[in-house]
C-alpha cells in the first residue's frame, strides 16, 4: 500500500447539543456504520463556533471540520445557525486564502431525528477530505509530545 492509500483523515464534528448532537447519538443507538476517525465535540450551539475554533482544529491535526447546527428556523438559541453559517462562510475564504482550501470546512443542518442523516452527511465528507488527501496544516504534536521547531 502507498502512503497516500494509507490515508486516514480525522474529522472533528462541532455538533450543537440539542439537535446535531442528539443526531449523532441516534446514529449510534440505531447502529448505523460511519467512520470513526469523526471526533464528535458538542458546543451549546453552533451559533458559539467561531473561526478560531475551527483554525485551532485544523492546527491540531484535523484534516476537516464539520459545524453541524439545527435545522434553519429551529435553532434553540433563535439565529444561532445562521450566525454559524456565516462563520463557516468567513472560515471557508480564510482557509482559501492561506492554502488549506475552502473544501475542508462544511456547514450542515439536522434535527435530532436525523441519526442516519449524520451518519451519512459524516461518511461523505470522509470520502470528500480522503480525495483532498491530508491536510497542508500537517498533524500537530500528541499530547504531551513537545512541539516541533
Amino acid at each position: 500500500m502507498t502512503e497516500a492509500n494509507d490515508f486516514e483523515p480525522v474529522i472533528v464534528a462541532f455538533c450543537c447539543r440539542y439537535c446535531a448532537y442528539n443526531a449523532a447519538d441516534l446514529a449510534g443507538s440505531l447502529r448505523l456504520a460511519y467512520p470513526p476517525n469523526v471526533r464528535i465535540v458538542q458546543t451549546q450551539c453552533s451559533g458559539s463556533v467561531d473561526p478560531r475554533m475551527i483554525l485551532k482544529a485544523f492546527e491540531s491535526g484535523a484534516d476537516g471540520v464539520i459545524v453541524a447546527g439545527c435545522m434553519p428556523g429551529d435553532c434553540h438559541f433563535m439565529e444561532g445557525n445562521f450566525r454559524a453559517a456565516a462563520r463557516v462562510a468567513h472560515t471557508k475564504t480564510m482557509l482559501e486564502e492561506i492554502g488549506l482550501g475552502a473544501d475542508r470546512v462544511e456547514m450542515v443542518y439536522m434535527s435530532a431525528a436525523m441519526g442516519r442523516t449524520f451518519a451519512d452527511t459524516v461518511t461523505n465528507f470522509t470520502e470528500q477530505i480522503r480525495e483532498l488527501g491530508p491536510s497542508p496544516a500537517g498533524r500537530g504534536p500528541k499530547p504531551g509530545e513537545p512541539a516541533q521547531q
